[in-house]
């Protein structure tokens, strides 16, 4: 055994020290190499300030800010080699390649001109909420663009709403669009990808991603989520059409050793499934603190994961990563959180 000191590793800054095995150590030693070579090329942080203007009323989890949070943390000098950009809107056409007309069409419809509407028990719209959800598809879209031809190694969309529990014809679970789905089916379809993976570690499963990809060979679905939890699917016996879906569920309670254990299972489904690109689901609501979940994951364990991550992505398609951002609903946890996945991702 011997002791590392976690001020030498991306996100932690305050001297601990860990214990580790000489084989943790040196795997350490290699993911951060592979973090320095992700640095040489650069990490993409896309956002946009209409994110802030969807409002959903209070005492409801997905609030502004949670966004102002992220920009404050993502401030630090640490990331100011982050190259930083804007994301657009997405078009309706490249809305339509995931969803139903009628989707789109009863988004329009309900968008209020002012105050709020009620689209259901979880889904509130305000006037700026279309126009967000928008750009957080298109900057889905934009940063996948962007890492396919080779201007970014890796990105990071910190956008809202989220995105994995819209299903083709629904909005659910504060997610109007699947952004998620609508990336991967971008890559390809614009960029040569064969091959697309989505790993997710929200608390909540992505029912809409795995409903979208049930049926399609070349897209690689990966969840790790609490169960029993909202949205009641994720059972270990949902495969998909094709063994392209793989669920790994967690009790309440579980931390994260048991974390650790359920991604040892995936990581190498992701490995043999070779995909020319990685989409990550980046929720952060598995926090201990963290309002609507019931895990006890601390930052430290998203640090650990994404360098895992990184390992594969390196190994597979060559280092090529899109992170969006979905849950995490307790600002000042879901900034230090993002902090250590972003700092993992660039090198920070």
């Amino acid at each position: 055994m011997m002791s590392l000191n976690l001020s030498s590793l991306p996100g932690f800054r305050d001297g601990r020290s860990l214990t580790l095995t000489r084989r943790e150590c040196l795997l350490g030693a290699a993911l951060l190499t592979l973090e320095a070579r992700a640095g040489e090329k650069g990490t993409l942080l896309v956002t946009h300030p209409c994110g802030l203007a969807h409002e959903v009323g209070a005492g409801r989890p997905d609030q502004p800010r949670r966004l102002a949070a992220i920009a404050d943390s993502l401030a630090a000098p640490r990331f100011s080699a982050l190259r930083r950009a804007e994301a657009p809107a997405a078009t309706r056409e490249t809305i339509l390649r995931v969803h139903a007309p009628a989707l789109l069409e009863r988004l329009e419809r309900a968008a209020p001109q002012s105050g709020l509407a009620t689209l259901g028990p979880d889904m509130v719209m305000s006037s700026g909420t279309l126009e967000a959800a928008l750009h957080a598809a298109g900057g889905a879209v934009f940063a996948m663009g962007e890492v396919m031809r080779g201007a970014a190694q890796n990105a990071f969309v910190a956008m809202r709403p989220p995105g994995h529990h819209a299903t083709r014809d629904a909005a659910m679970g504060f997610c109007f669009f699947d952004n998620a789905a609508i990336a991967a089916r971008e890559a390809m379809r614009a960029h040569g990808a064969e091959r697309v993976a989505i790993v997710d570690f929200d608390v909540h499963h992505g029912n809409g991603l795995q409903e979208i990809f049930w049926d399609e060979p070349n897209v690689l679905y990966c969840s790790s989520h609490q169960m029993p939890l909202y949205p009641g699917s994720g059972a270990r016996s949902e495969r998909g059409a094709h063994d392209n879906i793989v669920n790994a569920p967690l009790a309440k309670g579980d931390g994260g050793a048991r974390f650790a254990e359920a991604w040892a299972e995936i990581l190498p489904v992701v490995d043999a499934f070779a995909p020319d690109v990685l989409l990550i689901c980046a929720g952060f609501d598995g926090h201990l603190h963290d309002p609507l979940g019931g895990l006890r994951l601390q930052r430290q364990d998203f640090a650990e994961l994404t360098l895992r991550l990184m390992e594969v992505a390196a190994r597979r398609c060559g280092g090529r990563i899109v992170s969006l951002l979905e849950g995490g609903y307790r600002p000042e946890d879901l900034a230090a959180c993002v902090a250590v996945h972003v700092g993992a991702l660039s090198g920070a």
